[in-house]
């Protein structure tokens, strides 16, 4: 997908693009963003907008999040990053999109997760997730978080001597504040993910509406989407997708919303939808 040089996106949106934990799924001590959340399903649904879940979570995680907190059911789940792609089936099921395995698959070659995880073993301070949080196209660690910019260096360093076409994505989670590592696939990030879905869609960036809070949404943020940032974001995070929008001259394409999570996305989806129409 190719964004457009115009700098403001007159269009109304289309699609609702977000990340799940500290965007759109409710905080455990913020009892308003359960309320929000019956309200985005009802916007959603009254201004047939499509719901897209953008996440690093793994798939499991996902269907296990829809059902625990009761979450709108989606039509697309991109996950892992960025690195997986479901589509939803007329029942309660979801299956991945082949294509977009495909896509990675050329992307890597035969250096396979596998292979950068030998190359990998001998960093001290890298601790592998679970099995289930790895996948075919993304590979993932845990680390203490004040280890993680060294220890990025040490794994940046093993990637440049053999060309390994993998980059890294280093956040810290919001939750217990470990320090977390995923390699991906050379350009792949949920930006990318999105892009692929929305050339499979034809759809161009001013039919998409993206939310996000952390450093994984950094990419999908400064994409050229009309984008939310919930108040929870962190600063380093609001600072830099600011200066891209300034920097692109983009007008009407970043709100950063007052209130936290689920809440935060309900006031831009409202903000965007209300100022599309004072504009007809």
């Amino acid at each position: 997908m190719t964004m457009t040089p115009q700098t403001q996106i007159t269009t109304p949106p289309a699609v609702l693009a977000t990340d799940l934990d500290g965007t759109f799924i409710p905080l455990d001590d913020q009892p308003h963003n359960r309320d929000a959340l019956g309200e985005l399903a009802r916007v959603l649904r009254e201004r047939r907008l499509q719901l897209v879940f953008v996440t690093g979570r793994h798939f499991a995680s996902v269907t296990q999040a829809i059902e625990q907190y009761q979450l709108p059911r989606p039509q697309w789940i991109i996950c892992d990053v960025g690195t997986s792609l479901y589509a939803a089936d007329t029942d309660a099921s979801f299956h991945p999109v082949t294509a977009y395995a495909r896509h990675l698959q050329q992307r890597v070659g035969e250096i396979t997760v596998d292979v950068l995880r030998e190359q990998l073993s001998a960093i001290t301070g890298l601790r592998l997730q679970e099995p289930e949080k790895q996948g075919p196209f993304k590979l993932s660690y845990y680390a203490d978080a004040n280890q993680l910019d060294p220890l990025v260096a040490q794994i940046q360093a093993s990637l440049d001597s053999s060309a390994a076409p993998y980059n890294v994505i280093a956040s810290v989670d919001p939750f217990n504040n470990d320090g977390l590592i995923d390699l991906l696939p050379a350009g792949v990030s949920k930006a990318h993910g999105l892009s692929f879905w929305a050339g499979q869609q034809g759809l161009d960036e001013q039919a998409i509406l993206f939310a996000g809070d952390s450093g994984n949404d950094l990419a999908a943020l400064t994409a050229g989407y009309r984008s939310i940032l919930v108040r929870n974001a962190a600063d380093a995070v609001r600072q830099q997708v600011r200066t891209v929008h300034q920097q692109q001259g983009w007008e009407n394409r970043l709100y950063t919303a007052q209130q936290t999570a689920t809440s935060g996305v309900l006031e831009g989806v409202r903000h965007y939808l209300e100022s599309q129409r004072a504009e007809v």
